[in-house]
């Protein structure tokens, strides 16, 4: 058993582009088009954009340009064309519970507490309960109390379900029963795949300063990443310190 204190986000999937498709098509409407979008993400919302005025070669110049002001004007159906997949690991089922909220948009694939074993689980504790030596204590102690009760359970539940033929159908019977005693910090994995609305979304409400502290750093995190991958979507936030230290993030273009 590990007590983990930040999570950890791996980017595992990204926008590709068919260049030689989408020139074919600009060619065959008798038109040119160059961008200077620094990822095919960037490139793809441009794309969607221009389509639908056939605006190639057209008004603003830069991809910069064009996503400031496709951001400015609201128009947010058109960044929905641009993807990421995220793989999210060291956040807690508290965490995964707000997270599963956000629903347009989004696909969730998260670890099974039926059929994967908790018994060597690793527990997010919150960073107030850190901070503080007692209270860190007490935490520990709940979380051991909970693995060793889970531990128990699942051989007690194993032996009575001892009729069961199939060995991983019995194993799952167990757990999904003996994980009732597992509390709300028990660290989970998930992949997430939202588009760059979505994303957007998903920063505004969770790297605000009235957000969880435990999402709202991962809200962090993901943006970070996103303003590396895509900064002319995603280059609009700044990332400030609230009135606690902590970080949060803001925006002149809300609710896109």
């Amino acid at each position: 058993m590990r007590i983990v204190q930040e999570p950890q986000v791996f980017l595992i999937a990204r926008q590709q582009l068919d260049e030689a498709a989408v020139a074919r098509f600009i060619q065959g409407e008798g038109m040119t088009w160059e961008t200077d979008a620094p990822s095919a993400a960037e490139k793809v919302v441009e794309v969607g954009g221009r389509v639908c005025y056939m605006s190639f070669g057209k008004g603003r110049k830069t991809n910069g340009e064009y996503i400031t002001n496709i951001l400015e004007a609201k128009h947010g159906s058109v960044i929905e064309h641009a993807t990421w997949t995220f793989l999210f690991t060291g956040v807690s089922r508290s965490l995964t519970h707000e997270l599963i909220r956000h629903r347009s948009g989004f696909s969730y694939s998260q670890m099974s507490q039926r059929y994967v074993d908790e018994t060597t689980a690793d527990f997010v504790e919150p960073a107030a309960i850190a901070a503080n030596p007692a209270a860190h204590a007490a935490f520990e102690r709940a979380v051991t109390a909970a693995q060793a009760a889970y531990v128990e359970l699942v051989d007690l539940l194993d032996t009575q379900f001892a009729e069961v033929k199939n060995k991983t159908q019995r194993r799952k019977m167990a757990r999904q029963a003996a994980r009732a005693v597992l509390p709300n910090a028990t660290e989970t994995k998930i992949v997430v795949t939202a588009n760059a609305r979505a994303w957007r979304h998903f920063i505004e409400m969770r790297a605000s300063a009235y957000s969880e502290p435990e999402i709202r750093r991962l809200a962090i995190a993901v943006l970070r990443i996103l303003q590396h991958e895509a900064p002319n979507l995603f280059g609009d936030y700044e990332i400030v310190a609230a009135e606690d230290g902590s970080e949060v993030a803001v925006t002149p273009h809300m609710k896109v």
